[in-house]
């Protein structure tokens, strides 16, 4: 003789709960987006298109990955690299400084070496690779 159950199991999630823990989270990443520095935020950075080519004298300063410098393929120390930078523009005085310098060395290796072009008043132009 078999036994039949009147009332059958059902399964049920309770979802009383999940409102709540769904305000506490919404709160809390509403108060985390408010004091979050904007200036970390990631970005794209822009791509070079198209390079414009010069027929132009031009001095080439190139930076390698281990911060060692040369001026038209002479290596340089960056202690020296101010002297014979402006011995080489008393030349010409038009003349454009392309910097060439890894994408991956920091920023600030950049704005050392563009510090010295500032001061001395001279043309600097970044190197781009095509995108």
């Amino acid at each position: 003789m078999s036994i039949k159950r009147k009332r059958r199991f059902h399964a049920e999630v309770a979802t009383s709960s999940l409102s709540d823990i769904m305000f506490f989270l919404l709160l809390f990443f509403l108060i985390i987006s408010t004091l979050a520095n904007p200036n970390v935020i990631k970005m794209t950075l822009p791509k070079a298109k198209a390079n414009e080519k010069t027929n132009k004298q031009y001095i080439s300063l190139s930076v390698t990955e281990d911060k060692k410098f040369y001026i038209d393929k002479q290596p340089v120390t960056f202690e020296e690299l101010e002297a014979t930078l402006m011995s080489k523009m008393n030349s010409q005085k038009d003349q454009t400084v392309v910097v060439r310098i890894p994408f991956n060395l920091q920023v600030q290796d950049l704005v050392d070496v563009l510090q010295i072009g500032v001061k001395n008043n001279l043309k600097f132009v970044i190197a781009t690779s095509p995108k």
